[in-house]
């Protein structure tokens, strides 16, 4: 599916962040946040998730689907690996799970409680769960963090068959992931200014950041 935006404003509590956002993302497509950080991309991808209401513009597609990682990892602590994951492939009605385990090397932990995993392992238990979502649009929080190069490798596989199958993704990232058919969007021409703000009042000029 093709998905985009029109002229869209986004807001971080109460102070709008971002103005005028338009994109469209091809299926089969990654599109590459960038922007300095404080600059709106955790708020955009918040908003295409359905998380925050956008201040004006138009979603061109239904926030049902969109399967958000954040940057938590949203683990249910006192579950198993395995349980964790059925209870997510219950939760979407994907049913299966295996792909998921077999795309992010989680066999040797399926028994383990996800409180007791070490960070790298919770992040890939936390963004296997993409997978069993069967939504087309991946949208992604900095997806990175907390892997190692080989893991790292592991979910650029999983993004690039995401694509294959006809799946749209859009990334906060600062590392080269390999993706075919990937663009990247500079958020910085859509950061908002305040209008008549004194320029020393340093609670606005955070907020900006």
């Amino acid at each position: 599916m093709r998905f985009g935006v029109e002229n869209l404003a986004c807001r971080r509590g109460e102070v709008t962040v971002l103005t005028g956002v338009t994109f469209q993302v091809a299926a089969g497509e990654a599109l590459i946040l960038r922007a300095p950080n404080g600059a709106g991309k955790t708020t955009l991808l918040r908003c295409l998730a359905g998380l925050t209401p956008p201040v004006s513009g138009r979603l061109g597609f239904s926030t049902e689907d969109v399967a958000y990682a954040a940057h938590a990892d949203g683990l249910k602590a006192q579950l198993s690996v395995e349980e964790n994951l059925q209870f997510w492939a219950d939760i979407f009605g994907t049913g299966d799970i295996l792909p998921a385990i077999d795309a992010f090397d989680l066999a040797p932990l399926l028994t383990r409680r996800a409180q007791d995993l070490s960070a790298g392992q919770k992040r890939r238990l936390s963004l296997s769960r993409l997978m069993l979502t069967g939504r087309a649009i991946w949208a992604l929080d900095e997806p990175t963090v907390s892997l190692d190069a080989e893991n790292v490798a592991r979910f650029a596989a999983a993004i690039t068959q995401h694509l294959a199958q006809g799946g749209s993704a859009i990334l906060a990232t600062h590392i080269d992931l390999g993706l075919p058919n990937a663009r990247t969007l500079d958020l910085s021409p859509f950061r908002a200014v305040l209008q008549d703000a004194p320029s020393d009042d340093p609670f606005l000029d955070e907020a900006l950041q």
